[in-house]
């Protein structure tokens, strides 16, 4: 009896030695059971980490890939534009120069031809290519402008524009729609501020002897005006045919410039009317954008562009009290022609500056 009773105490003892251990164990096995878990999971995120680490940089190698594409296309399209205007320029003599440095006889300026002309005693300030012939662009429209006003034609007399003044020669747009009346004035302004080729063939249709004596008087006039070497063939400067050179639009200019309404219309920054085809309000700007300045004092502008002409830009303004013309033929880039605009009259403004000093 004793023997079972110690046997029984034997065997209960040793099951509470036992079940701590086989615990231990199940505890065990449950920690390297979530360590691995843990591990697992870490390898699979590391996994998808190192797939989508590979997939971006797969993605920004196809961008960059993209870009340089978009980048050789580009340059591949510049190359073609640049051919195309070497090619319509093959028969104009001016050869391009880059820009000097701004010195006390020469302003730096980039254009290919230019004329700074002090109004008020006939000084050539500075001159470059000054009597080589080139398309004119639609600086054109000053003398149309003239013609226009000589003739003292109702400014207030109604004018449409129709499919003959539509450009069917380089098919530039245009926001004046066939159908659309305005007053001959109005055309005058758009034609003038916008540089506008409906409104400036307009004029030149409607004129009450045709359209070929106005463009015989353009000829008249200039001829009147000294430009012997300058012709016209068009009232809104498209055709490259409308030639002169810097120093005969010198001229020009400053005979525009005794013309008040010529004053009013170029220098306008901008103009809005109800268009009667639509009924909207429709808004045009100053293609030059020096108007607008509060330090210019400009009495005269036109801008013009086509790609025999380059960019064009004849101004006269008033540059510490002397009034001045500048004609700025064939810049190259479309902000060319105003920055060399800024120079001149900076130069004009430095040289002053300095001669007063030096005297």
């Amino acid at each position: 009896m004793l023997y079972r009773i110690f046997s029984c105490c034997t065997l209960v003892a040793a099951l509470g030695l036992t079940a701590p251990a086989i615990a231990a164990a199940n505890t065990d096995h449950k920690t390297v059971t979530k360590s691995s878990a843990k591990k697992s999971t870490a390898a699979v995120s590391k996994a998808k980490t190192s797939k989508a680490t590979t997939t971006t940089k797969t993605s920004k190698t196809a961008k960059k890939s993209k870009v340089v594409s978009k980048a050789v296309a580009k340059s591949s399209n510049k190359q073609i534009t640049s051919r195309a205007i070497a090619n319509a320029r093959k028969d104009v003599s001016v050869s391009r120069a880059l820009a000097m440095s701004s010195t006390l006889d020469n302003p730096g300026v980039q254009s290919v031809g230019v004329l700074v002309l002090n109004e008020q005693n006939g000084e050539i300030m500075y001159e470059k290519n000054a009597d080589s012939l080139t398309p004119i662009a639609s600086i054109t429209k000053l003398m149309t402008a003239m013609v226009t006003l000589d003739a003292q034609l109702p400014l207030n007399e109604l004018l449409t524009i129709s499919q003959a003044d539509v450009d069917t020669l380089k098919n530039t747009s245009s926001r004046l729609t066939i159908g659309t009346t305005l007053t001959r004035g109005e055309l005058l302004l758009l034609a003038l501020m916008a540089s506008e080729n409906r409104a400036a063939a307009a004029l030149a249709r409607t004129f009450p002897a045709g359209q070929a004596t106005f463009i015989r008087k353009m000829n008249e006039k200039a001829q009147s005006l000294g430009m012997r070497n300058s012709r016209f063939y068009d009232s809104t400067g498209l055709t490259p045919n409308n030639i002169s050179t810097p120093r005969e639009l010198a001229l020009m200019v400053k005979a525009a410039h005794r013309y008040p309404e010529i004053h009013d219309f170029t220098t306008s920054s901008e103009y809005s009317f109800i268009s009667n085809q639509s009924g909207r309000s429709m808004a045009f700007h100053n293609t030059n954008p020096l108007v607008k300045e509060v330090n210019w004092n400009i009495g005269v502008s036109k801008t013009g562009f086509i790609n025999e002409a380059g960019r064009c830009l004849v101004m006269q303004a008033t540059i510490n009290g002397t009034p001045v013309v500048i004609v700025l033929l064939d810049s190259s880039g479309k902000y060319t022609r105003i920055g060399d605009a800024q120079r001149v009259r900076k130069w004009i403004e430095t040289t002053s500056t300095s001669r007063l000093r030096a005297g």
